[in-house]
């Protein structure tokens, strides 16, 4: 335990986790509470929280897909391939030239410019090796990719209600413009059920596409320099692949259905627990750490997305099916 932490950080810290198992918990109160928590008292057990929190948030997303229909899960990631490949493409480029402009470094931005195009964290962690990244850049661009995280799980809900976004409509916007997908399915769950279901598989259609960019910016830097020996190995997120037979017993096996229900119920509260952690894995150096420049990059070019994003929903541009 750290020595400048008090001692009923652990206690608190525990009583934090129970209450966001509670079933009245809501998403938000939980991630700011963590971080509240973490910001104030301090976490005397940060190591095992941020260890707990890669654990726990595959295993939420994977028990998700027992309360989905496969149907639906294929419809939107086919139907979304167009406009999804489009806007990585168009969000990578406005992200590196906004770093560019604001002088940002150039790791640094490249993550954080990655993060805000696919799915925040992961991308970032699945990129980082791949591009050889200094901690120092890849703790900036998480820094940043969470503070935004944490705004959007609050402030998404109650401008889709001001904006009169039917469930449908909300859970394509925030798929598109919140970065993690603890987030997405956060203000999903918040919004209402047909709102998670389409936030959670709008986000993970999407977050397939970690693979190929990652490779193909593994291939770049390849032709540039080559491989560190002992560089960490690609990442798979085989949390999507797990959702999608998760959400494939449900859907062939009848049967299934009814204790599918109460796994994906377990998976909610199992998830607002995760956002807890994620809370509390947040640090006052990692604050220190974000600077001016990166955080701007990342603001300027999440209220871009966030902003066209829900323009054309509302719209009528982009829509479900």
């Amino acid at each position: 335990m750290s020595p400048s932490a008090p001692r009923s950080a652990p206690a608190l810290l525990l009583l934090g986790a129970l209450l966001a198992l509670a079933p009245f918990t809501p998403a938000a109160a939980a991630l700011v509470g963590g971080a509240t928590l973490a910001l104030t008292v301090g976490n005397p057990r940060l190591a095992l929280t941020r260890t707990w929190t890669h654990r726990l948030l595959p295993l939420a997303v994977v028990g998700l897909g027992a309360d989905m229909n496969l149907r639906a899960v294929a419809k939107a990631g086919l139907h979304g391939l167009g406009y999804t490949a489009l806007s990585l493409a168009l969000v990578l480029a406005l992200g590196l030239w906004l770093a560019r402009l604001l002088k940002v470094d150039r790791e640094a931005g490249l993550l954080i410019s990655v993060g805000t195009a696919i799915c925040g964290g992961s991308a970032i962690a699945a990129v980082a090796p791949v591009v050889r990244a200094r901690e120092q850049a890849i703790s900036v661009a998480l820094a940043t990719v969470f503070l935004l995280n944490a705004a959007a799980l609050v402030i998404f809900p109650p401008i889709g209600h001001a904006a009169a976004l039917g469930q449908e409509a909300f859970g394509l916007w925030s798929a598109l413009a919140i970065h993690d997908t603890s987030s997405v399915v956060g203000a999903g769950l918040a919004y209402g059920p047909r709102a998670l279901e389409v936030a959670t598989t709008v986000k993970l259609a999407r977050a397939l596409w970690i693979v190929p960019l990652t490779l193909g910016i593994g291939w770049l830097v390849a032709r540039r320099e080559p491989a560190a020996p002992g560089a960490p190995p690609l990442k798979k997120p085989w949390f999507i692949a797990g959702f999608l037979v998760m959400a494939a017993l449900v859907t062939f096996v009848p049967i299934l259905q009814v204790p599918g229900h109460f796994v994906a119920v377990a998976a909610r509260r199992v998830l607002v627990l995760t956002l807890f952690l994620i809370g509390a894995g947040l640090s006052r150096e990692a604050l220190r750490n974000v600077g001016l420049r990166p955080f701007l990059q990342g603001l300027l070019l999440w209220l871009i997305v966030g902003s066209l994003g829900l323009g054309a929903v509302k719209l009528g541009w982009l829509t479900v099916g």
